[in-house]
């Protein structure tokens, strides 16, 4: 199997990095930390590292200074765990998972997810199946169900749910097969325009405004990063759209949130208006929907030529499911983790990973590929495209390899943890979460802003001095 030094590499150079700056990274730690048969703390520890390589390298194109960086194994663990380790006021999260959410064995033996955190999703569920949102009777209803027969009628109904399969039947799939063509990470010239010279600012990312119209996890999470790096994160949510209050609080680190109705012309008019004062475009949701309201790639670089536009989707821009909409624990479930890692640990039945480690690489990687691109605009111009998705995130780390007798590994605890916590104020109360885990030697990461509600400030950038 590769160190984790040479899969950073082959991220890096893929990108377009240069291979010298990879002499100024160094990653500390080992497998496994914790009960996985899959390279999670590999994973955890390059993604991040490459967004911190990313934000170094920047930095020595603004001001001429290189830095050291610095990432150790077991606190990028930790970090893409980060939600499952806040605490608000000293007190930990709520349950995690709606009522009706989880595993269910359908009539043809096989198993399929749930996920109904959002409640229009689990209403499209009980719509599907004719029940109540009580766990007995989803279950009694769903055993008149072969698997793929209702993973297809929920999708068209609206709801999110996934179909167990093995590795190997995911692959035969013809939408892992479009996947398998398509590197981890797409960054394209989308338009020409002149190059912008960096902003003046003390930071990596000081002066870089970024807009992040994203929810749940991965989304937030490049945000979060490149927060944490110095850029004006402006998140823009809706009092219409339903939220997971807990994530909002742990990726809401650093960023301004502001409510924008797109729906209304009114909305669309102030979201015009921040495109164009954008540099970055980061957003999650499924590309028809975001293109109908008038902020499709294209024509965000019409509207600012020069913009770089970073897309999340859950299974990836080419393939038959290139729409279907999807989360962390539905794409570890239809790719195969689920089904891998039930027969490693010897079950009858989905195990899934100890982490949200497809979520939160992913985050990393939008938080990557922006950087990436932005560092190219500055230097030859153009407009940018970033896409990533889970799915792909998820082949890259099926491709690291297995552990063998990893599942017996330990579970991290506490006093493992506890270095790692840093106490914030917040709009929520006082916070006890997890620094970032790349450390960088003369710009360290850290965030300016504290977590608030959604909503809390209006929606525009401020004013270019804030270097944080």
């Amino acid at each position: 199997m590769q160190d984790v030094s040479d899969i950073l590499a082959e991220i890096w150079t893929a990108a377009g990095g240069a291979p010298a700056a990879l002499d100024q990274v160094r990653l500390t730690g080992s497998e496994p930390l914790l009960p996985s048969s899959f390279r999670v703390g590999a994973a955890a520890q390059a993604s991040i590292a490459a967004a911190g390589l990313a934000a170094a390298d920047i930095w020595r194109a603004r001001s001429g200074e290189a830095q050291h960086v610095a990432v150790d194994m077991r606190h990028a663990v930790i970090e893409c765990r980060s939600e499952r380790y806040l605490r608000v006021d000293d007190k930990p999260p709520p349950a995690a998972w709606d009522k009706i959410a989880g595993v269910y064995r359908v009539r043809d033996g096989r198993f399929v997810r749930l996920h109904t955190n959002f409640p229009h999703h689990r209403d499209a569920v009980c719509k599907v199946l004719g029940c109540n949102a009580e766990r007995d009777e989803v279950q009694a209803a769903l055993e008149q169900w072969d698997g793929e027969a209702f993973e297809t009628a929920a999708y068209a109904a609206g709801g999110v749910v996934a179909l167990m399969r093995s590795h190997d039947e995911w692959s035969a799939t013809p939408h892992a097969e479009e996947l398998a063509k398509l590197p981890l990470i797409t960054i394209e010239k989308i338009g020409e325009a002149a190059p912008k010279p960096w902003p003046a600012g003390m930071r990596p990312l000081a002066g870089i405004r970024v807009l992040d119209l994203s929810r749940v996890i991965a989304g937030p999470v490049a945000g979060r990063t490149l927060a944490a790096h110095g850029a004006d994160v402006l998140l823009i949510s809706s009092p219409d759209l339903p939220a997971i209050p807990w994530l909002t609080i742990d990726t809401g680190r650093g960023k301004l949130s502001a409510y924008t109705n797109l729906t209304t012309e009114e909305g669309r008019r102030t979201m015009r208006g921040l495109v164009a004062e954008a540099d970055i475009f980061s957003q999650g949701y499924r590309p028809q929907a975001i293109a109908r309201l008038g902020f499709s790639p294209e024509e965000a670089a019409r509207i600012n030529p020069g913009i770089v536009y970073v897309t999340l989707s859950a299974y990836g821009h080419a393939g038959p499911w290139a729409e279907r909409r999807g989360f962390d624990s539905l794409v570890q479930t239809t790719t195969g983790f689920n089904h891998a890692e039930g027969q490693a640990a010897g079950v009858d039945g989905p195990k899934e990973l100890p982490a949200q480690v497809l979520d939160h690489a992913t985050g990393y990687f939008m938080a990557f590929g922006a950087m990436m691109a932005k560092a190219r605009q500055a230097r030859e111009g153009g407009s940018w495209h970033v896409r990533v998705s889970l799915a792909q995130t998820g082949r890259w780390l099926w491709n690291l390899g297995r552990i063998a007798g990893g599942l017996a590994t330990e579970d991290l605890k506490a006093d493992a943890v506890m270095p790692h916590i840093e106490v914030l104020a917040s709009g929520f109360g006082t916070l006890s979460s997890v620094r970032h885990a790349a450390v960088l030697s003369s710009t360290p990461a850290h965030w300016s802003r504290p977590a608030v509600p959604l909503g809390s400030h209006p929606a525009e950038f401020p004013a270019p001095e804030f270097h944080g």
